[in-house]
């Protein structure tokens, strides 16, 4: 399993994501935390989530 930083992270203090690939659900874990806990999001479920961050409704 390989971790990428999320491309919706963003800001000087280090608040990213980093997500896996190859796997049925979908792990998440903060970038400044790489050996922390990780959450795992059915794909369906995170790919509205990122939907709704590229639509802008989360405000800032």
């Amino acid at each position: 399993m390989g971790w990428r930083k999320s491309s919706y992270g963003g800001g000087s203090q280090g608040e990213c994501l980093e997500v896996a690939d190859g796997c049925a659900d979908v792990p998440v874990r903060d970038a400044k935390n790489p050996h922390g806990p990780a959450l795992f999001f059915p794909a369906a479920g995170w790919a509205v989530f990122v939907a709704a961050v590229r639509d802008g409704e989360f405000p800032v």
